[in-house]
């Protein structure tokens, strides 16, 4: 007989819900960092210039190519560490260190002439190395904190607003400009825009610590412990996550550097319509998380259902790209390989947000570390590839993602919304004793 009084301590009692605010600042959060990353980049090139007028415009263009593979580096080493810290100190706890240190690395970079190159260096890879304590962490705490019938919608949500971050960059770039010749105007003195731009950064990382500071979650109930072959279950299936989100990513990354070499291949293909491809990617990406929100097409349809389907879309959008013959069946490539990355990429998070609660930041973090390290692996393949094969790289491309569609035909238990069910949970549903 089960005794009732080890049964109920055996019970992992609800994590309190996330209210409207508590969640409307976690999303901002991930919104600012995006925005931050977003903003600044663009103008890593005319910002260096002056610090290296004696080096030319080629060691510029390398120097910009080298901060923003330390950045990634930073995201890449820094995501599964806090995810991993996350789960044994708490994730509010994580996330206000990562926000504050977020901020702290921005700020030497008003000084470039005290800090010299390689406080840039620092400055950059630190950067990247304090958001992955933002990145992983917020959709930790989401999963942590939402009923299982929610989750499909509010990971739509922070895809979204990650996304949006990335388009508001540039507006944030233009905000500057404004601000900057307005602040001549009144006699306040000449700033460079790209000042304004990591001030208006930090001062929104500041807002969103304060923010978070007051409406965080005052912590979860601690979960029970999961017996061994539960445990290596669980680990089995997060590799599996990690090793498609990373394939996915590696595939996305060298389908952007694509249509960049599309230009240099094909003269009648416009910076400006490689801009408004670039600019139809992110907004395609964008219809779909806004479709998976108001629909709740993954509380509906089976996860290995709706990856398959964007995998098909992808494949065909790359198959299409590596036999177009015109700007406009490009557009359509665009459009379908853009849609079906974006049903996949938050389809992943969302089955991640199913690990069991010790582990859930550990998985998480690794999904954003795999995101890293493909999108790294797939920029350097993507340069040789093209330069190789040309316009039909976007073929070969496509063959990771004929991989991981034969790898949800044969493992379809790493793809359910659920994880391993804990020992505890199994007792627990047993029939009390009467």
């Amino acid at each position: 007989m089960t005794n009732p009084g080890r049964l109920e301590r055996q019970r992992s009692p609800e994590a309190p819900g996330l209210g409207a605010w508590q969640l409307g600042w976690l999303a901002a959060a991930v919104f600012v960092v995006s925005a931050g990353y977003g903003a600044l980049m663009p103008l890593l090139p005319a910002w260096l210039a002056p610090l290296m007028a004696a080096d030319g415009q080629a060691e510029v263009a390398r120097h910009v190519g080298l901060l923003s593979g330390l950045y990634a580096a930073g995201v890449l080493v820094g995501a599964p560490l806090w995810g991993l810290v996350s789960d044994r100190w708490g994730r509010g706890r994580i996330l206000m260190i990562g926000l504050v240190g977020y901020v702290a690395s921005l700020l030497p970079l008003l000084q470039p002439d005290w800090i010299g190159l390689a406080g840039i260096y620092l400055s950059r890879g630190a950067t990247g190395f304090f958001v992955a304590a933002v990145v992983p962490v917020v959709p930790a705490l989401v999963a942590e904190h939402t009923p299982q019938g929610q989750r499909a919608r509010r990971f739509a949500w922070l895809g979204a607003m990650s996304l949006l971050g990335f388009l508001f960059g540039p507006g944030l770039d233009a905000a500057a400009a404004q601000m900057s010749g307005a602040l001549a105007g009144v006699g306040a003195g000449t700033l460079d825009p790209t000042d304004l731009v990591i001030v208006m950064s930090a001062a929104l990382g500041a807002l969103m610590m304060l923010g978070l500071a007051v409406t965080l979650p005052r912590g979860a109930p601690a979960a029970p412990e999961d017996d061994v072959q539960s445990v290596s279950a669980d680990r089995r299936r997060a590799m599996a996550l990690w090793g498609l989100n990373g394939a996915v990513m590696f595939v996305l990354s060298g389908f952007e550097l694509g249509i960049v070499l599309q230009g240099q291949q094909h003269p009648t293909l416009s910076p400006r319509e490689i801009s408004l491809m670039f600019a139809q990617c992110s907004l395609v990406m964008l219809g779909v998380n806004a479709l998976l929100f108001f629909t709740g097409l993954l509380e509906r349809a089976a996860g290995r259902g709706v990856m398959a389907a964007g995998l098909l879309l992808a494949i065909a959008g790359l198959a299409l790209l590596a036999q177009h013959r015109s700007n406009a069946w490009m557009y359509v490539g665009v459009s379908l390989t853009a849609a079906g990355t974006g049903l996949v990429l938050p389809t992943l998070a969302y089955l991640a947000a199913g690990a069991s609660r010790q582990r859930l930041g550990t998985t998480m973090g690794g999904l954003a570390a795999a995101a890293g390290f493909g999108q790294t692996l797939g920029s350097a393949a993507a340069g040789w590839l093209f330069g190789a094969v040309a316009q039909l790289g976007f073929a070969w491309l496509a063959l990771p993602l004929l991989a991981t569609l034969g790898s949800l035909i044969v493992r379809p238990a790493w793809w359910s919304a659920e994880g391993p069910a804990p020992r505890s949970a199994r007792v627990s549903s047993e029939p009390l004793p009467k």
